[in-house]
């Protein structure tokens, strides 16, 4: 499934449809009625809309005809959290989450579903805005745990997590600062907060969090790629689970 849709028709047809629209890109000052329909489409599915020049259309465009309008698709339907607390519930086990901040590169995107698959996690939860969503390249890097593994797309990352708390999930984020994991208690309900390489979790998650892990470190830099922290602490509270049988 491609996940570019150019041309004006093929866009409203997609939105009808019903086909997950992650990002729609318009010309900007483009005010014609094919476009203003495909505008209010976008509205009413809540799918980001960013006004460029012809010239970056021009650019991202893979047919030359883009007739103003590109759309950005999912190549993979997301669930719902409620799918991934389902899950859990259905294995009869305590639900296990991660949950991404900013986490932009497709292949980190990937290689973390990959890891939440293989870690026995329930399900991935990723914000709506400045977040990789599930392209083809996401789908590739996952090794095919794109098929197995939910993932929802939410509006407020800090709200999703205190609606979480609400039903007895603790919440710890990765964060060079805090407490070395290997002290903390990560059995349980417990949702895994991984921020992006440039900023970490950002304050207001970090702030909603119940615990801050940090990987202890001997090397020469002082922070790992955020899949490679997001398998080390999975598989942490993969050993603590474990252990607690």
């Amino acid at each position: 499934m491609s996940d570019r849709i150019e041309g004006r028709n093929a866009i409203i047809e997609a939105f009808r449809s019903g086909r997950s629209v992650d990002k729609l890109f318009v010309l900007d000052g483009c005010q014609d009625g094919p476009v203003r329909t495909i505008v209010r489409e976008a509205n009413k599915h809540d799918t980001i809309i960013n006004y460029v020049t012809k010239e970056r259309l021009d650019q991202m465009s893979e047919t030359g005809m883009h007739q103003g309008v590109i759309a950005i698709t999912a190549s993979y339907e997301y669930s719902t959290v409620e799918d991934i607390l389902k899950k859990a519930e259905e294995k009869g086990e305590a639900p296990f989450i991660f949950l991404l901040d900013n986490i932009e590169d497709p292949h980190n995107l990937g290689a973390i579903i990959r890891t939440a698959n293989l870690s026995g996690a329930h399900g991935v939860i990723i914000p709506k805005r400045r977040a990789a969503t599930l392209t083809s390249v996401v789908a590739r890097t996952s090794a095919g745990a794109l098929n197995y593994t939910p993932v929802a797309k939410v509006t407020n990352l800090a709200k999703t997590i205190r609606d979480l708390k609400e039903k007895g999930i603790w919440f710890v984020c990765a964060d060079m600062d805090g407490d070395v994991m290997y002290n903390l208690n990560l059995t349980g309900p417990v949702g895994l907060v991984i921020g992006s390489e440039g900023e970490g979790v950002s304050r207001l998650v970090r702030e909603c969090c119940d615990m801050t892990a940090a990987i202890p470190m001997k090397g020469d830099i002082d922070s790992l790629n955020a899949s490679v922290a997001a398998g080390v602490l999975a598989f942490e509270i993969v050993r603590q689970r474990m252990k607690a049988q």
